[in-house]
């Protein structure tokens, strides 16, 4: 029998789907081009950090199965694509992944089929891209099959908002398909949300992540001020939090890392540069944030001076190299640009982090320490660049060694905050 829905890249954004919809009822297959990614799911083994091997198993007693064959999605009723849509080498977007992924699509879609892209894109991505690319088959938006974009709001660790009770944004080319949509995520969440048209919901998408990117630049040079100055920027924070209004908390740090924040305005800025206009603000952020690593290395580089250490003899231990805390991912971490910087200057860098194995940049491995205070008392400084929650119980003073803690959260006279 054809699947309720099939999910499309079975990553962060598409394994969760999938498991929420299998807990809805609903029968769910899934593609991936990945043969371990699939291999994986089939022997019961979770790739994604918010879902475990037990969550797998749930999925597949409820018929859940996984394919790279993209044959799977014969007759699916609903085609939900969630491939990422991350940068080139230069920093450009890179709609590759959701090209292919459309084509694919494309080569087995059915009449009556929904197709909901989740993936973020900059507006008019959906009209101009995507539906081209299926209408190409003879097929026709709105009359055929339905078209809606649905941009995926998964925030990796967030134990208060799953993707249930997270409002949920639907669109669609017509307004047929977006009812068409509204119809499918109510099965899953709790609210849907339904905009003016696919390009109001792409735009809601960039300004959610364009809205962290900037307020997270401005609390970072906030920070490089106080410096300068004298001002303890986390005490200053911690009193303008106080208000109970108008003001939104956000945190000091090395610089911005995951698939989203340093990735998503870069969609709208490419987009709208190349219709002639700027966003300041954003190229402003952009300039602050892309700095902060290098901030980082030149304050450790200060620490191991005043110390007596040359850098270039020096080793440094870097602690928590994720770019969220108590978050499984790697991907666009600033720990990336700090190593490169700190063995720019000849430093020898290690690092412990208690959700990777292995760490590696620019194909060199940065040796892994067993434990957070293993780490310190073998170097010469500490720089605590995530504030995971095991590192909340170290003692940072018991090493006799200089930490550099850039999310102000170590305590203890040899800490120095960012």
């Amino acid at each position: 029998m054809p699947a309720d829905l099939a999910v499309v890249g079975l990553g962060y954004v598409g394994l969760p789907l999938a498991r929420r919809a299998c807990e809805a009822g609903l029968d769910v297959v899934g593609h991936d081009t990945d043969p371990a990614v699939v291999d994986g799911l089939a022997q019961g083994r979770s790739h994604v950090g918010d879902l475990g091997d037990r969550d797998i198993a749930a999925m597949t007693a409820a018929g859940f199965r996984a394919a790279t064959d993209p044959g799977i999605l014969t007759g699916a009723r609903t085609v939900a694509v969630c491939v990422p849509t991350g940068l080139t080498p230069s920093g450009e977007p890179d709609l590759g992944p959701l090209t292919s992924a459309v084509r694919t699509v494309a080569g087995w879609l059915s009449p009556g089929t929904l197709v909901s892209v989740e993936s973020t894109s900059h507006p008019g991505t959906t009209e101009e891209i995507v539906r081209p690319l299926l209408e190409a088959t003879g097929l026709r938006v709105g009359e055929d099959f339905h078209l809606a974009y649905s941009p995926e709001r998964i925030d990796p660790g967030n134990g208060r908002f799953s993707l249930r009770d997270t409002p949920k944004i639907v669109s669609g080319c017509t307004t047929l398909c977006a009812k068409h949509a509204a119809g499918f995520y109510e099965q899953l969440v709790d609210e849907v949300v339904v905009a003016r048209g696919t390009r109001e919901a792409e735009m809601a998408k960039l300004l959610e992540n364009a809205y962290r990117y900037v307020n997270i630049a401005l609390v970072d040079e906030a920070a490089l001020y106080c410096e300068r100055v004298g001002i303890d920027v986390w005490d200053a924070l911690r009193c303008a939090g106080t208000k109970p209004f108008g003001f939104a908390p956000f945190r000091p740090g090395p610089g911005v890392g995951g698939h989203c924040v340093p990735v998503d305005p870069r969609y709208l800025m490419a987009h709208a540069a190349a219709r002639g206009f700027s966003f300041r603000t954003l190229d402003a952020a952009r300039e602050v944030l892309d700095a902060m690593p290098g901030h980082v290395v030149e304050r450790a580089r200060g620490l191991l001076r005043r110390t007596g250490t040359d850098p270039a003899e020096a080793r440094v231990a870097l602690l928590g190299v994720t770019y969220k805390a108590d978050v499984a991912d790697l991907r666009e971490s600033p720990a990336y640009a700090v190593v490169r910087g700190l063995r720019a200057a000849g430093v020898r860098v290690v690092h412990h982090d208690p959700y990777t194995e292995d760490f590696a940049v620019d194909g060199v491995p940065v040796p892994r320490q067993a434990s957070a205070r293993e780490a310190v008392a073998g170097a010469d400084l500490a720089v605590l660049l995530q504030d995971h929650a095991e590192y909340r119980s170290v003692d940072w003073d018991a090493a006799g060694r200089p930490v550099l803690d850039t999310r102000g959260t170590a305590e203890g006279h040899r800490v120095e905050r960012l």
